[in-house]
């Protein structure tokens, strides 16, 4: 049937659409007369090659049998059109629970199941109550055009609708000035004010738990007035699993919140601890847009300039039709999302995955391009509209990055929140150690330069004069410095520079560094395909040579920022401040705060590049490095980290804070005992958080799990499998597996290792009928692969650090967790002058138990769960176990007893 028919009349045609579902062993159709059919994955290949059908999940179905799948109908991207920013998991039984329709059986009744779910779909626009109408029938045609196959199917469908005509960018809603609001007054807490607080968050007739009662109790300390300068206070919290520790510190943040007329932050690591807590709190913020605000780095919003120059492009016909089709997708997505996050928030992330996850991402503001009060949309912009809903919000719910973020970029103390809840806090080292770095390489310094002059090559390369634009007309100090830092910027980096690099090409002061270095780290650390690095101890001369050559050029670029700065500096007098007006003001403040953020940039190099050949400093490391991905090098320059991360931290943020809380379910390092002295357990939380570095010690409070982990679950050293063998090491992962009937995550400390496992698991598994999902194999998020895992009890997913740390599946669909090996650290340049700084082995130890710690917790998540943890490292120290449980014996048997011992158990 021609175009013009689908037009026409979509659901007529959608009666003799063929229909496809493919799994790893082929593929079931259900053909234009009503047969199904099965076929191997070659004859499948073929069938989905020759003629469009109706199909779940294209790209993956395309990928896995190697061949095109742009002209199949894909059910998922279908909803994600007419029902954008709605998260589901993508698979049939996902779509079933976004449309309110039974859950289909896998087989015959999933393939009737996608007739009747594109049915619906293409039905849901023609209800009065639709709520998605704006640009509905010209993103279709502007998809159409780029041949998306449903484009004309929904253009027959806004035929018979009432649209939305306005512009799409006039659909979304201003933000209005607002005087900043006053700071929160000073108040003390009621225990049982906040006691009744928690009552209100608890569904009706729950259960009392005495462990929470007593950690919101505990908490009111983190919100009592300061009573000496620098020396908020802090209260470190370790709650175990089932405490309740959310709604336990939300009861105090809320009442304070409340009384004090001041925002609360609550910072989390991973972004599905983000999204929990917001799920946990929305429902007692009625108005929640302005009372629970989700809050994340620039980087994770949507550019509305951005997103207008795309648009503009793929309707000339110059983007490629996979690119038009994700941006006509992604404006669907503007025009209803809660906030504009496109990373991290209500855009679904397999989405991103489906069409290539950088594509999307580019469609943010990565690199810092923003015009501020300049841009046509600024009224409108997601990250505006943010920060302001922050500033008057009662709870912020942030992550660990953007709170150290803002303590590094800060001018003054009033940017930082008074109170802060710091979640998952056994990560703010890492997060401090992220944020309080140096690099000096290749790509950071070609990133300057693309902010400083923009790019030759990229549409959306806006330089620094465009940024400051009519600002420099009437101002020849602001205009003269700017002509001066881009003259001075053209040593930088430029567009193919590593290309250079490999061919010994380089051009100006910067490339030649970096072939210098380049050559330093190959002539002296251990070959191989993945990240090199080499100490900067006793520098070949020409490293030295073309290291001082890079300072004087930073240091010519570092003169003309610094005036550029002090152009775009408020004028002290009143009258001449109040003739810029608020939007100059405002944009000028923007520029001023990045300008600040870059020349610190170039300070820190200039003070490396000072530094290098000299005795070390006692406080930092610094490396070379040369980054690979397969085996290719994609960066290579100079590392400086702190030491101790976590004392720039204290210094930055803390100080500048009244009280903080930071909880975890593991914060103290349990020690064996016959080693552990008073406070042993707990001197780790001071180190992972910066407790340590206060002039106030931390008040410490700890609740242990209510969960019976002794009865519910079982700990397995597995004693017969060499760890080194990859064969045997599959064949352990398979019988363990099959032992537990899937349910299982397998966790890996190398990629390499997961792929060679996966490969050998996946047809045994299959023949079982046990879905098997694997991170970095799938072409899937990890946030989708959990949902998946999670909705197929059966199913088994393999991952690396991302699960262990971020996956939350209660019940049965997680019952057992395998690891490869003790997860020790690597052993890296920065990695050894940490642990010569905090304890040697003991360092080592610490390190590896809480991540065995971290994995197993992930077993029990309710009071009904069971579940098996196993280390296939026959080697493992006892030593490391002491922070599981004491009351969970671990058994060190051969692999034939542990899988008798979890088909028994489970």
């Amino acid at each position: 049937m021609s175009d013009v028919a689908a037009f026409s009349d979509p659901l007529e045609r959608l009666k003799t659409l063929p229909v496809a579902q493919v799994t790893r062993s082929g593929g079931r159709f259900l053909d234009e007369h009503g047969e199904f059919t099965h076929e191997s994955l070659d004859d499948t290949a073929r069938r989905l090659s020759a003629a469009p059908h109706l199909i779940c999940a294209r790209s993956w179905a395309g990928r896995l049998l190697n061949v095109q799948t742009e002209h199949c109908l894909d059910v998922l991207e279908l909803a994600a059109y007419v029902l954008p920013a709605q998260l589901f998991t993508p698979t049939p039984r996902g779509l079933a629970q976004l449309l309110g329709l039974p859950a289909p059986q896998p087989g015959d009744d999933a393939l009737l199941f996608l007739r009747v779910a594109a049915r619906q779909l293409l039905q849901a626009p023609l209800a009065p109550t639709y709520r998605y109408r704006a640009g509905f029938s010209s993103l279709a045609m502007l998809m159409a055009q780029a041949s998306w196959p449903w484009g004309t199917w929904l253009m027959g469908t806004a035929s018979a609708m009432k649209e939305d005509r306005r512009p799409i960018f006039d659909v979304l809603p201003q933000w209005e000035s607002e005087p900043p609001p006053p700071p929160a007054r000073d108040v003390v807490l009621d225990e049982e004010d906040v006691l009744a607080q928690l009552s209100a968050f608890l569904p009706k007739g729950a259960e009392d738990r005495e462990g929470q009662r007593a950690y919101a109790k505990a908490s009111v300390h983190a919100f009592a007035p300061r009573t000496q300068e620098d020396a908020p206070n802090v209260l470190l919290s370790e709650a175990g699993t089932g405490i309740g520790k959310t709604l336990g510190y939300a009861a105090a943040a809320a009442r304070w919140s409340h009384e004090a007329e001041g925002p609360v932050w609550i910072a989390t690591y991973t972004r599905a601890l983000q999204r929990q807590i917001d799920q946990e709190l929305t429902p007692f913020y009625l108005d929640r847009r302005r009372k629970l605000v989700v809050r994340k780095g620039r980087e994770n919003y949507l550019c509305m300039l951005n997103m207008e120059e795309a648009l503009s492009y793929a309707k000339g016909g110059a983007a490629r039709s996979s690119d038009a089709v994700l941006i006509g997708l992604v404006a669907r997505w503007m025009l209803a999302s809660r906030d504009g996050d496109l990373v991290g928030g209500d855009f679904p992330a397999w989405l991103a995955a489906q069409f290539g996850s950088n594509r999307a991402a580019s469609l943010t503001d990565r690199r810092g391009e923003c015009i501020y009060s300049a841009c046509r949309h600024y009224r409108r912009c997601f990250v505006e509209h943010a920060q302001r809903k922050s500033a008057r919000a009662d709870i912020v719910i942030a992550n660990h990055a953007v709170v150290m973020v803002q303590a590094a970029r800060a001018s003054d103390a009033r940017a930082m929140p008074t109170r802060i809840v710091f979640d998952e806090a056994h990560h703010v080292f890492d997060a401090a150690d992220s944020a309080f770095c140096a690099y000096l390489s290749g790509q950071e310094m070609a990133d300057l330069r693309r902010w400083l002059l923009g790019s030759d090559s990229k549409r959306r390369g806006r330089g620094l004069d465009a940024r400051l634009g009519d600002l420099t007309y009437d101002n020849k100090d602001m205009a003269g410095a700017l002509n001066a830092a881009l003259d001075a910027a053209r040593f930088l980096p430029n567009e193919g520079w590593l290309a250079r690099l490999r061919e010994d090409a380089s051009f100006g002061p910067a490339e030649a560094f970096l072939t210098a270095a380049r050559a330093q780290i190959l002539a002296r650390a251990q070959p191989g395909p993945y990240d090199l690095e080499a100490s900067v101890t006793a520098p070949t001369p020409a490293l030295v040579e073309t290291s001082a050559a890079l300072l004087e050029a930073l240091n010519g670029l570092r003169q003309p920022l610094l005036a550029l700065m002090a152009a775009l500096a408020p004028p002290e007098d009143e009258d001449e401040r109040n003739a810029i007006g608020r939007e100059d003001s405002a944009r000028m403040d923007g520029l001023l705060r990045l300008l600040d953020f870059r020349v610190g940039a170039v300070d820190a190099w200039c003070q490396m590049l000072t530094s290098l050949g000299m005795p070390a400093d006692d406080t930092v490391v610094d490396w070379l490095s040369l980054a690979r991905l397969y085996g290719r090098d994609v960066d290579v320059g100079l590392r400086r980290h702190f030491i101790d991360p976590t004392k720039p931290f204290a210094e930055l943020a803390l100080k500048n804070t009244h009280g903080v809380l930071m909880t975890s379910a593991t914060l103290r390092d349990k020690l064996p005992q016959e080693e552990e002295l008073e406070d042993d357990a707990w001197r780790a939380a001071d180190v992972r958080t910066g407790a340590q570095h206060l002039i106030l010690p931390a008040k410490r409070f700890s609740a242990t799990s209510p969960f019976d982990y002794a009865g519910h679950t079982r700990l397995i050293v597995v004693t017969d499998v060499d760890k080194q063998d990859s064969a045997r090491v599959a064949h352990a992962y398979r019988q363990l597996f099959l032992a537990s009937g899937g349910g299982a995550l397998g966790l890996f400390t190398a990629i390499a290792r997961l792929s060679r496992v996966h490969a050998a698991l996946f047809e045994d598994l299959l023949a079982k009928d046990l879905p098997l999902y694997a991170q970095h194999v799938d072409p899937m998020d990890p946030g989708a692969l959990i949902d998946m895992f999670r909705e197929d009890i059966d199913s088994c997913l393999l991952g690396t650090d991302a699960l262990r740390d971020g996956i939350d599946v209660p019940g049965p669909a997680l019952r057992l967790i395998v690891m490869d090996r003790v997860p020790w650290p690597r052993p890296t340049i920065l990695h050894r002058a940490r642990r010569s700084a905090f304890g040697g082995r003991s360092y080592d130890d610490m390190l590896a138990r809480f991540k065995l710690i971290q994995a197993y917790g992930r077993l029990i998540r309710r009071s009904t769960d069971r579940g098996v943890f196993v280390l296939l490292d026959p080697a493992a120290p006892t030593r490391l176990f002491s922070g599981f449980p004491n009351d969970v014996d671990i058994q060190r048997i051969p692999l034939d007893e542990a899988c008798a011992v979890i088909s028994e158990f489970l």
